[in-house]
């Protein structure tokens, strides 16, 4: 039997592979959330020196994704590899670390366990197909998005735009929609919410969001095609509304203050995707239009 075959035939092997291998991711984008930010902005700086016909400043030691190795932010002891073994080095460090005994974020082991647990939905939901490993992927790049999104208001195109093109490329082959309403989900995502932009900007005078939404938005399109954009922008809408007011009540915050929309984007595009038909026509059905 191949593994092909076995991954079939046993589905609760892919679900358990699936499981394993988002703990592994999901350490690994715990590192993407940190890092990726920090190298945008390096590169950034550069541009704008040349630009400006400015020196470059003194280049530093090599930092990307690999390199330096993981280290506590506290101490800056290097992580030895049994200390960063996903979720479980955590329970065995009792969230400190094991040289300082500083507190680690429970965002880490949170960020891992969440991948882990999509994946296997994933898994479970798709079986063993182009539709999982495709969906496994896109899950994979909008938690890393919506971690970024959410420290930093940022949504990297150089996350966003591949997964828009590899959504295009996926249905060219009709995996989740037609290419034709894949063509005009990426169309009328980044419209709808351009159009919201410049109106908002004219009557008020400021910035209601980023532009990185417009790419987001219009990469769910890419996936979905265009029938997904209305409920994802009516969930990513109540989803957002709701918990900004949580959040200005627990904190006091100002109506001014910021609020990634990203996330919400991401987590509601994620559910059209997987179940929009369904709750289209549940809510046609409980409405009586069928």
């Amino acid at each position: 039997m191949t593994l092909s075959q076995l991954l079939t035939q046993q589905p609760w092997v892919f679900i358990w592979s699936a499981l394993v291998l988002g703990l592994i991711v999901g350490s690994f984008l715990n590192v993407l959330a940190w890092r990726l930010p920090i190298i945008l902005e390096r590169d950034w700086r550069a541009q704008a020196r040349d630009i400006l016909g400015l020196e470059h400043e003194p280049v530093g030691a090599t930092y990307n994704l690999m390199h330096p190795g993981s280290r506590c932010p506290h101490c800056a002891q290097p992580i030895r590899p049994w200390e960063n073994i996903p979720l479980l080095s955590y329970l065995l460090l009792k969230g400190r670390c094991a040289h300082c005994k500083a507190s680690i974020s429970a965002r880490y082991p949170l960020t891992e366990l969440a991948c882990a647990l999509v994946s296997a939905f994933v898994a479970w939901h798709f079986g063993f197909g182009w539709a999982a490993g495709a969906v496994l992927l896109l899950s994979w790049g909008l938690l890393a998005m919506s971690l970024i999104d959410a420290d930093h208001q940022l949504l990297p195109d150089v996350l966003v735009l591949p997964l828009l093109w590899l959504g295009l490329i996926l249905n060219s082959f009709g995996l989740f929609t037609s290419l034709s309403d894949a063509l005009w989900g990426v169309i009328a995502g980044y419209l709808s919410l351009w159009s919201v932009f410049w109106v908002f900007k004219l009557v008020t005078g400021k910035d209601g969001m980023g532009q990185g939404d417009f790419k987001l938005l219009a990469m769910l399109g890419a996936w979905g095609g265009w029938q997904i954009l209305p409920m994802t922008l009516l969930l990513a809408s109540l989803a957002g509304t709701i918990s900004g007011l949580i959040l200005m009540r627990l904190r006091g915050t100002q109506t001014s203050a910021p609020l990634a929309f990203g996330p919400y984007l991401a987590t509601a595009g994620w559910i059209a995707l997987l179940w929009g038909g369904q709750i289209t026509n549940f809510y046609l059905q409980s409405a009586g239009f069928r």
